[in-house]
């Protein structure tokens, strides 16, 4: 690991990007596992202990257990629950609920960091769309974490193909976060701003980048329990999330188990080269 000296952002070797890579499978097969057992009754806490044993049996790290004081390994945010609700057992989804999965796994000291928004059964078409908005603006914003491209330029990214989606509002108040030796790391990646500011991409840079949209309003709240985040008028929300490397080869999802499958498919970054696993 060393630091740019232009930026102080963490600039990582290859070998120390193999084992971001390690964690960045573990959480993404933890999150198709928690997923794919998202059904009506059962306990957000049956879904935490899910990912718990996933993460473990892959030998890594939860990243988020004890991250100052968290007590859970996921984060299981339904329907008006934006970001960071802790998992309970008294928590059972129904059918039409929404939740997002976020997960978190350090293998060798390095994270990996990613989320997914699910239905739980069948959901209104509005709903639908608010996810696939979400996903999508994920997506775009991954496409543009080139070398030589500005922070910005992933930021104005996201909230251009948000725009382009429909009427929804982007929480302003949470962002993505550069990642590497910590999982969390300065500078924030917001998912709103002009093109062409802030610093500039690099390869050896890694960045979480995190969409997180609702159907009503912006404005949050943050519960009692000092983790939870809701929207303020109880609308719902969606939230996606991918841990992307950038490399000399173009965006590297380390969070996606092909490297690349969840770049923009709608053509937005023609010609951005996309790193494949070998």
């Amino acid at each position: 690991m060393r630091l740019s000296r232009r930026s102080a952002i963490e600039i990582k070797t290859p070998g120390q990007f193999a084992l971001m890579r390690q964690a960045g499978l573990v959480v993404a097969r933890t999150l198709r596992v928690v997923a794919a057992a998202v059904e009506p009754g059962i306990s957000t806490a049956e879904l935490d202990a899910i990912a718990a044993r996933q993460i473990r049996e892959a030998g890594a790290l939860p990243s988020f257990l004890g991250y100052h004081g968290y007590p859970a390994t996921i984060c299981t945010s339904v329907n008006d629950q934006v970001v960071h609700a802790i998992p309970r057992g008294d928590v059972r989804l129904a059918a039409g609920d929404i939740i997002s999965i976020d997960a978190g796994a350090i293998v060798g000291g390095w994270h990996g960091d990613a989320a997914v928004t699910v239905p739980v059964g069948v959901v209104p078409d509005q709903v639908t769309a608010l996810i696939e908005a979400c996903e999508q603006a994920l997506r775009n914003g991954l496409a543009a974490a080139v070398a030589g491209n500005r922070l910005s330029d992933v930021s104005h990214a996201v909230q251009r193909s948000v725009r382009g989606s429909g009427r929804y509002a982007i929480v302003p108040d949470y962002t993505g976060h550069f990642i590497g030796s910590q999982m969390h790391m300065e500078p924030a990646v917001p998912n709103y701003g002009r093109p062409g500011r802030g610093p500039v991409l690099a390869e050896g840079m890694a960045l979480a980048i995190e969409p997180m949209l609702t159907l009503g309003g912006a404005d949050t709240d943050l519960l009692d329990d000092g983790w939870t985040v809701v929207t303020a008028d109880g609308s719902l929300a969606a939230h996606f999330e991918h841990t992307v490397a950038i490399t000399a080869d173009g965006p590297w999802v380390l969070t996606a188990e092909d490297g690349s499958a969840s770049l923009d498919r709608s053509g937005g970054a023609a010609g951005t080269p996309a790193h494949r696993d070998s």
